[in-house]
């Protein structure tokens, strides 16, 4: 698809850029889970999510005239534009000061378009943010290394997307996965299978108290942050009607153990979020959940098992859920994380404002 797409354009410095609209939603779409580095973040769903949240999603596609071997001369005025790139930036309107804009998962372009795309980002960004009042705006692109269109953004002090994660390679045959394990997550998915885990997946709104129950129990036992129920409410109506999402789930002799809200988005499937139980830890229901999750993910086309949110610094508040993910096998992936770029102006004034709201208060 992505070779296809650019054998039809070429970078030739005249991008235009524009809103998008509903009629745009399949292209971008398409555009997004094909690219590599493509996030759900970026996805028209999870943006109507976002809004639902209480964000301003302000959604820009980067086009570029499609080629035409047949009538180079051919009017331009007529000639189609092909979607390249872009970004849904977003915005949540607050009391504060020292706003943002938010784009995770992005900026998103294809090969050869980066540099001009990124320019023509900046400058709305920028409107965007003196109309808005934000002084920076922060990326979290799915990038290994920082590319030179990105230089003028320094290292943001706060990440929304998890900069390392594992993923698990679906590809190979069934049996090569499981020998790719560590011994110990073999052996327990195989124990949830003598015991006889059972497990299902669903888009039924009435799984979610199921899920939300254990999800809520695990962050009170782990001293986490959790999302409230509305959250989840919002996410899985958005998601479920996208089929972007599923709810799993582990049971054994008639009571669920275990949840997952698994995200499928081109080639991956991301566990999202989760919880379980601590009665009955001698049936490995959480392993037999998560196996079966690979397998589901494995039939629906995915190559990789994300598990969002991973780390191999054993002090790092992520260490033991890493140490159960861990049993999977897979290969950590680090990305650059989140950075900033400042509007000075808007910051000035910020700062200004504050000053002088210092030396009233004073």
């Amino acid at each position: 698809m992505l070779t296809k797409l650019l054998e039809s354009v070429k970078p030739s410095g005249q991008l235009t850029m524009r809103l998008l609209t509903l009629d745009d939603r399949t292209q971008w779409d398409t555009l997004i889970q094909t690219l590599p580095t493509g996030c759900f973040m970026q996805s028209w769903a999870w943006a109507d999510f976002k809004v639902l949240e209480g964000y301003q999603a302000f959604r820009y596609g980067l086009f570029a005239e499609k080629t035409s071997a047949e009538n180079p001369l051919a009017d331009k005025n007529l000639a189609e534009q092909v979607l390249v790139g872009g970004c849904f930036f977003y915005y949540y309107p607050c009391g504060y000061t020292a706003n943002l804009l938010f784009a995770p998962g992005a900026p998103c372009f294809m090969p050869g378009f980066e540099q001009e795309g990124m320019t023509l980002l900046l400058e709305q960004a920028s409107v965007l943010a003196e109309k808005l009042g934000a002084i920076a705006l922060r990326i979290e692109p799915l990038l290994a290394q920082k590319p030179t269109y990105l230089d003028r953004f320094v290292p943001a002090p706060v990440e929304l997307l998890p900069s390392e994660t594992l993923l698990i390679d679906l590809q190979p045959q069934t049996a090569a996965i499981l020998a790719a394990m560590k011994p110990k997550g073999r052996y327990n998915i195989r124990l949830s299978q003598r015991y006889g885990v059972q497990t299902q997946f669903t888009t039924d709104m009435q799984a979610l108290p199921l899920f939300y129950n254990l999800f809520w129990e695990t962050v009170k036992r782990q001293h986490f942050f959790g999302e409230p129920y509305r959250f989840f409410i919002n996410l899985c109506q958005t998601l479920f009607a996208a089929q972007m999402a599923e709810i799993g789930l582990a049971t054994w002799r008639g009571e669920v153990l275990t949840a997952v809200l698994v995200l499928y988005w081109g080639d991956r499937a991301t566990y999202l979020y989760g919880g379980r139980s601590t009665d009955y830890p001698h049936v490995m229901a959480s392993y037999g959940l998560h196996w079966a999750a690979m397998q589901r993910a494995k039939a629906r086309g995915c190559k990789h098992y994300d598990f969002y949110g991973y780390t191999c610094n054993p002090n790092h508040n992520y260490a033991k859920f890493s140490q159960f993910k861990r049993q999977f096998g897979g290969t950590s992936v680090t990305t650059i994380g989140a950075h900033d770029y400042f509007f000075y102006n808007q910051l000035a004034g910020t700062l200004i404002g504050l000053l002088k709201r210092v030396k009233r208060e004073g």
